[in-house]
């Protein structure tokens, strides 16, 4: 079965190429799968996601290669308009911070119900109040009729995220972005999105990218997992894989870093030295070459090619790195 989405050698670049925040990312989203991409900060995860979207601001963004084919359509080829009628409906995006995506002057109501005028789905006012109720129901928020009429101010993080949701849900869309959606939220709230974004995913048969640095979610809710870092994947494959058995140094770090139930009391986490790399100054060869404790010579002269471990595992590394975490 063909995916629902693949990814071809995307390359999206700030500053006329001085920044390559995305660099030759290919990936593919398989129909009703979670597929989370991972990462520490700058890595290039919600850029890649923007990129998808085509909502990087031009200038002084830019696209500048690669395929974006979603249920057999390149989005990268797309007019204006028709990329319009994509975005809401077909892909949905929920980012990370409600209180700055929700319009502070607007009812939840009438911004729950725009996405379901724009695209046309309803053709009355009774129609869409229904189908309003029904999201806000279908997200667990109570009361939804005085919900409706209440404005963001008026709600908890944990209930603005929610309606950040149920706007993503509005059209059934095939596939939704989760950019780090539980980042403003406490432990438990966090843990009540996420089972939330799972449930409706399945109910639905909704694909999600689910975008994250928190390795601990990842192994809760991901079926597949792309590894990031310095705009490049460096490391992909089943949660089962990466987690059982990473091969990529990087992440090897990302998990050693990890706080962990089954090590002593008092343990002490072991972090990965140094910081990113300036994407506008990267080192030649492996960007994580610098911050590497195995690195060779020829990894800071040659950038490794993404290579296969086994049918479903991939790694982008010259070292032959075989770690039980």
């Amino acid at each position: 079965m063909n995916p629902l989405l693949r990814v071809n050698n995307l390359r999206t670049v700030f500053f006329k190429g001085a920044v390559q925040a995305v660099n030759g990312v290919s990936f593919d989203v398989r129909r009703g799968e979670t597929l989370a991409i991972v990462g520490e900060s700058g890595s290039g995860k919600s850029i890649t996601a923007m990129s998808l979207m085509r909502l990087i601001p031009s200038p002084p963004g830019e696209i500048i290669d690669g395929e974006v084919i979603f249920d057999g359509r390149d989005l990268l080829d797309l007019s204006d308009e028709e990329i319009r009628q994509i975005r809401g409906n077909e892909i949905s995006m929920i980012f990370q911070e409600p209180m700055t995506s929700l319009n502070p002057v607007f009812t939840i109501g009438h911004q729950l119900a725009e996405p379901l005028k724009v695209h046309n789905k309803f053709k009355t006012k009774e129609e869409i109040h229904a189908r309003c109720v029904e999201l806000l129901k279908q997200v667990r928020i109570s009361e939804p009729e005085r919900r409706l009429k209440q404005y963001p101010h008026e709600l908890s993080g944990g209930m603005r995220q929610r309606v950040m949701i149920a706007i993503g849900l509005a059209c059934n869309p095939k596939l939704i972005i989760a950019d780090e959606p539980t980042t403003a939220l406490d432990v438990t709230v966090q843990a009540q999105i996420l089972e939330l974004l799972k449930d409706v995913t399945r109910q639905t048969g909704s694909s999600m990218i689910l975008i994250t640095h928190d390795l601990g979610v990842v192994a809760r809710y991901a079926d597949r997992i792309n590894v990031m870092y310095a705009g490049r994947i460096i490391e992909r494959g089943t949660a089962m894989e990466i987690f059982k058995n990473p091969r990529h140094p990087y992440t090897i770090g990302l998990m050693e870093s990890m706080p962990r139930l089954d090590q002593p009391a008092g343990s002490r986490l072991k972090p990965i030295e140094g910081q990113p790399p300036n994407l506008m100054r990267l080192p030649p060869g492996c960007p994580f070459a610098p911050r590497c404790g195995f690195a060779t010579d020829r990894c800071r002269q040659e950038i490794p090619p993404l290579e296969q471990l086994t049918e479903e595992h991939w790694k982008a590394c010259w070292v032959d790195v075989d770690a039980k975490v």
